[in-house]
């Protein structure tokens, strides 16, 4: 007759999950069970699907899981463990030196995407691409984009490059303020993320602070709004009268780029956009052609 084993059964993958979901909602992550079967599914790859199924069963813990939920818990940002941001439909590389593209940025997009529709080869920029989630998703999502990138960290305009290759995106890297000056009065889509975060107000959430690169952060000035204006002067210069031009910025500052820009008379249809939290994200604007600044301008 066989002896029972007295060996203690393996842990299984729903025990380790369920485990790592405690430790990383102890730990204060926002979204403790998705980022523990992220992490669970970056060692499988085989996709969220098929690892709920999996965690049905006696699956083991794939090797290496706990030191990856050590680091998660740690508050080092998933995708800095993973090396891949998900944005609209594409799979950005990132890493440290790169801001890490957020969900409410797919709404602006959206915004711009909505506009060239039906424009037969429309002519985009996007001022500060950082991983370019931005300058990518026109690209994939626009049939006969022609699209224009800039970004001024070195850091970041290596991810950029990796990203936006496989896309046909010209990318370069310099300065949002005086970028493309070759493209001056000819651009259909001016679409900007800049710096907008106000110098004193230090973001509380630890994957922020201390891993989104400070450059990517600070807008500059007191209020935040020294890249962000920029990025509006620049959008004036590059676009074509009738134009268009949408740009992020925090819930907070949309009445301040709304008045500063109908202050310039360069702009008509100013118009402040939500996200899907119901957050005021971002504002387009239409450029004007001379007669309607002339008029403006009491000229």
């Amino acid at each position: 007759m066989t002896e029972p084993s007295s060996a203690a059964p393996s842990r299984t993958l729903a025990a380790a999950v369920r485990e790592a979901a405690a430790l990383l909602a102890e730990a204060g992550v926002p979204s403790p069970r998705a980022d523990a079967e992220l992490l669970a599914d970056h060692l499988l790859n085989i996709g969220l699907g098929p690892l709920r199924s999996l965690m049905l069963g006696d699956t083991p813990v794939p090797e290496g899981y706990a030191e990856l939920v050590a680091e998660r818990a740690s508050r080092i940002p998933l995708q800095h463990i993973t090396g891949v941001a998900h944005f609209r439909y594409l799979e950005l590389a990132v890493g440290p030196g790169v801001f890490i593209p957020r969900p409410e940025t797919e709404t602006v997009v959206q915004l711009a995407i909505d506009h060239v529709k039906g424009m037969p080869h429309p002519r985009i920029v996007d001022l500060g691409t950082g991983s370019g989630a931005i300058a990518g998703s026109m690209a994939h999502e626009v049939p006969g984009a022609e699209v224009h990138a800039v970004e001024y960290s070195p850091f970041a305009h290596a991810w950029a490059a990796k990203n936006l290759a496989p896309l046909g995106v010209n990318l370069i890297l310099g300065d949002l303020r005086d970028a493309f000056a070759e493209l001056n009065g000819t651009v259909d889509v001016v679409i900007s993320n800049p710096p907008y975060i106000p110098a004193e107000a230090i973001p509380n959430e630890p994957e922020v602070a201390l891993h989104d690169p400070p450059e990517a952060l600070y807008g500059g000035g007191a209020d935040g709004m020294e890249l962000p204006t920029a990025a509006a002067a620049s959008a004036a210069r590059l676009l074509r009268p009738g134009g268009y031009f949408v740009m992020e910025h925090a819930e907070v500052q949309a009445g301040w780029t709304a008045a500063m820009l109908g202050r310039s008379g360069t702009w008509t249809a100013i118009t402040t956009h939500l996200d899907l939290n119901g957050k005021e994200r971002a504002t387009s604007a239409v450029l004007a052609d001379q007669s309607t600044r002339n008029e403006r301008m009491g000229q």
